[in-house]
């Protein structure tokens, strides 16, 4: 008794230091997975669609295998001829092992390895030449890899690493050369070759060796009779199926977009989902190219088209084509001048902080701003206008003007909280200045889309969403306050009434069909035309100019670029939208007029005026507050008698502790008084 108990005791001491020896083993000889790890990111549309892939080292074609794209039938074929016993032994198989090496002794020469699928990925990772000694290398390598990974992500691990011939690894990448899809789903044909080419990926390549390819194709036929999973007439039609005479160029739709989303792929992520619609794609790089052609060899054209709730990206064309002079730049990425594109945003700001209203008159008069002198793009000055006159026919003096008054680096800054990234022209400049009214500060077409996004959605700031992940996410996002939901409205309403390009009619007019909010710009010397445009749920950018920046003299944003906006706006086919309620003409008694130097005695109440009813987002010192504006020199605010702290920008900031009546009083350095009582509510 007491011998059996001590030989059962050494035993498990015995099997102890044999696991704890394995596992040293183990982790001083770790497998080399490098080799799995460098896959072909691939990125797809929307609904599934290829888009692009990129290749790894020395040009080859490796992409990630997905069992949930990959017709299932194949896979249970593909385990029962090359491992039967796959899903149940440790990475050997014994029987396997057993039964090749009489087969061999049996006819003097080496037929069978007995290798299984999990030696094989060994062997696909560290290769080899095929000796004895590498088969017991690849046998314990095949154990490590056991212990590492499921069966099924061994089973993607060998249809990745699997050689299909030429550049071609991973059933993936063969499906798509060979056949032209991916491996979804497969015909009895498709997939006999497809178990079949990697015995001999070379010899065996049915675009060199068209016979070796048909011969090894029904030999796979006659194997999987045999094993009861095909019928005899369906091997029969599979060995009709016409063989592939060469390889299919992989896609390259969206190219630089797509590459772009592929390089920044997740490490081990077999396929990156995109948000582009494949459809429109299509159909918007041809209007791309046609439309630069037309403007002349060295031109471009990029679009962009957001989905304003996701901030999805539907399209993305970054060029006219790869084939004209700079037509591998993605221009929806480059630093480029708006032009007159930000005047909507300096409006709103305008409107949002009580400085105007859509209906305060402006002066679009010969006006020199600290040595600036703007002047408009016709040369000619218009007097009295509105801001709404002012903006929907992008005057430059009224805007310069509104920015003067917000204050340039204000505005830059509010721009950069929500997310846009401008660069001026020169490194040393430190101020923005008044010039970035009319397109002194680059930024890319990406932002400027990003900000009217803002505009369409109650002026809301949220990123741009590139994957479907981050589109599925944006809804419930807070975003960024860029301006107030009824400012960015008025501003809308401005911009349906801009003028249509020639030969439209204007969209606030038609009965049918989407209301287009658009805006131009162009930027100095003819370098850039923009237009933008929000209507029907989505937001499109449009640009063209040329890649290296040189002029196009008389191609402004109007005549080359906003014909292209209508274009994709009816490749869209939104939903038509119910006419918008006409704006009511007069601006509030405080904003009627805006003067570039104040005349009246002493300080004047802008915001709010005497007598309003005005709605706070909230109450208490958690609440956004309410921005008071008015007009003189070193002013203070009181609420009630007491004074009102400013912020860092000198921004006096009211936040009222509950609705009601309140008095507010402004004095400027000369004791002078404005006063003025409201009413404040709550939504």
């Amino acid at each position: 008794m007491l011998g059996a108990v001590r030989a059962l005791t050494l035993a498990l001491i015995g099997l102890m230091a044999l696991e704890t020896g394995a596992f040293v083993l183990d982790a001083a000889f770790p497998p080399d997975l490098g080799k799995a790890e460098r896959s072909s990111a691939v990125v797809l549309d929307r609904e599934g669609a290829w888009l692009r892939a990129l290749p790894v080292e020395r040009g080859r074609w490796r992409i990630r295998a997905d069992l949930d794209r990959t017709d299932p039938v194949f896979l249970k074929r593909l385990v029962a001829i090359e491992d039967a016993r796959f899903w149940v032994h440790p990475g050997i198989d014994p029987v396997s092992i057993a039964r090749a090496a009489a087969g061999d002794i049996l006819r003097r020469r080496i037929i069978s390895g007995g290798s299984t699928l999990s030696m094989q990925t060994a062997r696909r990772l560290e290769p080899r030449r095929r000796t004895l000694l590498a088969k017991a290398f690849q046998a314990a390598r095949a154990l490590q890899l056991e212990a590492r990974f499921t069966k099924r992500e061994l089973l993607a691990q060998y249809l990745t690493l699997t050689p299909y011939g030429g550049p071609l690894e991973g059933v993936r990448a063969a499906s798509l050369a060979w056949f032209g899809h991916e491996p979804s789903s497969l015909t009895d044909g498709e997939q006999a070759l497809l178990i079949a080419l990697p015995q001999s990926p070379e010899a065996r390549r049915p675009d060199r060796h068209p016979e070796a390819a048909r011969r090894a194709r029904t030999a796979v036929l006659r194997k999987l009779v045999r094993l009861r999973m095909m019928t005899t007439e369906a091997a029969a039609n599979a060995e009709t199926e016409p063989l592939p005479r060469g390889r299919a160029p992989f896609p390259g739709i969206a190219w630089q977009v797509s590459g772009e989303l592929a390089r920044h792929a997740p490490p081990g992520q077999p396929t990156l989902v995109s948000t582009l619609d494949v459809r429109l794609q299509r159909k918007l790089e041809p209007m791309a190219a046609a439309l630069a052609a037309r403007q002349g060899d060295a031109s471009s054209a990029a679009i962009l088209v957001i989905d304003v709730r996701t901030r999805a990206v539907r399209a993305a064309v970054a060029s006219a084509g790869r084939d004209r002079p700079g037509g591998w730049v993605d221009m929806t990425r480059a630093l480029r001048s708006p032009g007159s594109a930000l005047k909507p945003f300096i409006y709103a700001m305008a409107f949002d902080q009580g400085l105007a209203a859509p209906d305060t008159t402006l002066t679009d008069a010969p006006t020199r701003f600290e040595g600036y002198a703007p002047e408009n793009f016709d040369r000619s000055f218009h007097d009295k206008v509105t801001a709404r006159e002012a903006l929907a026919n992008s005057l430059n003096v009224p805007a310069v003007a509104t920015l003067a008054k917000l204050g340039p680096e204000a505005f830059e800054a509010r721009l950069t909280a929500a997310g846009a990234h401008l660069v001026r022209p020169r490194a040393g400049l430190t101020d923005p200045g008044l010039a970035l009214a009319l397109g002194g500060e680059g930024i890319t077409l990406r932002d400027i889309a990003m900000l009217y996004a803002a505009l369409a959605d109650g002026g809301l700031a949220k990123p741009l969403a590139w994957t479907e992940a981050q589109a599925m996410h944006r809804p419930s996002e807070t975003g960024v306050r860029l301006v107030r939901q009824d400012a960015a409205e008025q501003v809308l309403d401005i911009l349906r009434e801009s003028p249509p390009p020639p030969g439209r009619a204007p969209t606030a007019l038609l009965a049918n069909g989407v209301k287009i909010a658009a805006k131009t710009g162009t930027s100095y010397g003819y370098r850039d035309a923009v237009a933008a445009g929000i209507g029907g749920g989505y937001v499109v950018l449009v640009w063209t100019g040329r890649p290296d920046g040189g002029a196009r003299p008389g191609l402004t944003g109007r005549e080359a670029a906003l014909p292209l906006l209508f274009d994709v706006f009816d490749a869209l086919h939104p939903a038509a939208e119910a006419a918008h309620a006409i704006a009511p003409k007069g601006a509030p008694g405080g904003l009627v007029l805006m003067t570039g130097e104040d005349s009246r005695p002493g300080p004047h109440i802008v915001f709010p005026p005497d007598g309003a009813s005005v709605e706070a987002d909230g109450l208490g010192p958690g609440a956004r507050g309410l921005a008071l504006a008015a007009r003189g020199e070193g002013l203070r605010w009181y609420v009630e008698g007491q004074p009102l702290a400013t912020d860092g920008a000198g921004q006096a900031i009211w936040r009222p502790a509950a609705p009601g009546f309140y008095r507010l009083e402004v004095m400027d350095t000369g004791g002078r008084k404005a006063k003025a009582r409201v009413r404040i509510t709550v939504h």
